[in-house]
């Protein structure tokens, strides 16, 4: 494959994060693959949202006011359906860290909707396939409360890789190594991703060994990269695909050092990397 230059949250830097026109830009502008995260609605729907509750910082209620950020928390997805989830609108205020988003209406949508018109895309430009890396929002103090159990979160989500015929164009991600273990006794041909923090970094021997087996694709915060790590990781078969990296000097420090991919919320810059 070649560099996998994938679209936080589609294109969250441009238009609002998780959204169709996020997506869609991030289409357009021609990333190989599409970055989003999944949560699970009251009625066991697969939704395309990076909290399991409506964020104060960006969503709006039905009535126009906007979620409150001291409360946000009480707004929770799963304690919802999904016909009641699309009637927020995570779209019209712009993210005050992203000044050169676009602010336009749009609701959480499903997965399956987002792959719909993906797929969609491809076929009438021609372009190539387009991959996607999905990241389960789940903890384990959030079992029952915020989410389902992995065992039944990981299987739901399968389920639509499956449905959609994408699963072989799919990454499933995750700090939860709960989620990625799911994944692998569900399927082992799944392409898994283990997302590693500056926080909770035990170093890739440390984090393989919590995750009790070696995936697909090491996915570390882009400041844990250097070229010993690269090369640890290449060593030990994995990919290299650091998040979130936003700055064009930056990237092109990651791709001199020898990473697979990069995940950022600037594909427009990322694409100036590819064409240098």
């Amino acid at each position: 494959m070649p560099f996998d230059l994938q679209g936080h949250r589609g294109a969250r830097g441009l238009l609002p994060e998780n959204t169709m026109p996020a997506f869609r830009r991030a289409l357009e502008l021609g990333v190989t693959t599409l970055e989003m995260d999944v949560v699970i609605s009251k009625d066991g729907q697969v939704v395309v949202s990076h909290e399991p509750w409506f964020s104060g910082t960006i969503c709006t209620q039905p009535d126009g006011t906007p979620v409150p950020v001291e409360d946000e928390r009480r707004f929770n997805l799963y304690a919802l359906p999904y016909a009641e989830i699309a009637r927020y609108d995570c779209g019209s205020r712009r993210h005050p860290r992203f000044p050169r988003q676009q602010p336009v209406p749009a609701v959480k949508p499903l997965l399956k909707d987002v792959i719909a018109m993906a797929e969609a895309y491809v076929a009438e430009t021609g372009r190539p396939p387009v991959h996607y890396n999905i990241e389960t929002k789940s903890t384990p103090e959030g079992d029952g409360l915020y989410h389902p159990e992995p065992e039944r979160f990981t299987r739901l989500l399968y389920d639509v890789l499956v449905e959609t015929g994408i699963k072989d164009r799919s990454i499933i991600q995750s700090f939860d190594v709960r989620t990625l273990q799911v994944a692998r006794r569900l399927d082992p041909a799944l392409r898994l991703a283990l997302l590693v923090g500056r926080e909770a970094d035990a170093g890739v021997d440390g984090n393989l060994e919590r995750l009790g087996f070696t995936p697909a694709l090491y996915s570390p915060d882009y400041r844990l990269v250097d070229a010993a790590l690269v090369e640890a990781v290449h060593a030990r078969g994995m990919q290299l695909i650091p998040w979130t990296v936003n700055d064009l000097d930056e990237m092109r420090r990651l791709k001199a050092l020898g990473v697979d991919g990069l995940i950022t919320d600037y594909p427009d810059v990322g694409m100036q990397l590819l064409a240098e």
